[in-house]
């Protein structure tokens, strides 16, 4: 489970570093276009990735805060 932002970049360059190594490949294997292409949609898939990666990391927050100022209004915490 990633908790932090640090873990999230963590994984995000870990997906970039994979995902370029595919880009590349796919340009010897199908040269021109087409392969650049491909490398632009394997960049293209680690941007939406990263971008829902960090989204969900600030809903988890925002939503534990919620909750947190509802159980406190109700007494349930000091």
């Amino acid at each position: 489970m990633i908790k932090t932002r640090f873990e999230a970049y963590l994984i995000i360059f870990a997906l970039a570093l994979g995902a370029m190594t595919r880009g590349a490949h796919y340009t010897v294997q199908y040269p021109g276009v087409g392969g650049y292409l491909l490398f632009a949609a394997t960049a293209g898939a680690v941007f939406l990735g990263g971008a829902k990666i960090l989204d969900a990391l600030r809903y988890e927050r925002e939503a534990r805060e919620a909750g947190a100022d509802t159980a406190e209004k109700a007494g349930l915490q000091p």
